[in-house]
């Protein structure tokens, strides 16, 4: 399940473009809590601590304890803005996190037993539709990551959403659709034995 992050946070009393950029050239980036039927708040934290636990690559997935003047709130993070050229974090959305509260979030998937797919072991290739899935969970249960078996999969194959084990308490967001996560090709040496007609085609 994901961590809990802890960021350090102070109380913005000004606000305005002019502020903000203000608090830019300190090293800070302005941001906001909000939700949770209560006022936003607005606060500045420090552009390298923020920086630091966006390179984990969990932020977007992990519960962040923020802490302001000695009181901590726990939310999710729903939004960065960042600047088009330098890449610098602009501004951070805070959403609080409810006692018992569901998240939406995106969380990657790994394959497993590569080795165990029949169609891998012919020389397919495994082609990823979906780098991750949007789930529905506890906000204190985000996975860090969904697994898929591939073992038994053969080229030609797709796995589907339907074919992921999920972790108890967690749901796929889109239900509409057993929706395609990835899918075994056939490696080029198998589509020349038997018979590319692209060039065929192309000759009539």
């Amino acid at each position: 399940m994901s961590d809990t992050l802890n960021l350090p946070a102070e109380t913005r009393d000004r606000a305005g473009k002019g502020a903000s950029r203000a608090l830019r050239r300190d090293g800070r980036v302005p941001a906001v809590i909000y939700g949770g039927n209560e006022e936003p708040l607005a606060i500045h934290v420090q552009e390298k601590e923020l920086a630091r636990q966006l390179g984990t690559g969990h932020f977007f997935n992990s519960i962040i304890e923020v802490e302001v003047d000695g009181k901590k709130f726990r939310t999710q993070p729903k939004d960065v803005a960042f600047h088009p050229v330098t890449d610098r974090p602009l501004h951070a959305d805070f959403l609080r996190v409810v006692k018992g509260a569901t998240v939406h979030v995106n969380v990657p998937v790994v394959f497993e037993n590569e080795e165990l797919s029949p169609g891998l072991k012919r020389g397919g290739v495994l082609n990823i539709v979906r780098h991750d899935l949007e789930l529905v969970c506890d906000a204190e249960k985000i996975p860090h990551e969904i697994t898929i078996d591939v073992t038994g999969f053969d080229v030609g194959e797709s796995i589907h959403i339907s074919h992921v084990k999920l972790p108890k308490g967690v749901e796929s967001a889109i239900t509409d659709r057993d929706f395609t996560i990835a899918t075994i090709a056939a490696p080029s040496a198998l589509r020349s034995e038997e018979g590319d007609t692209t060039q065929e085609a192309a000759g009539e």
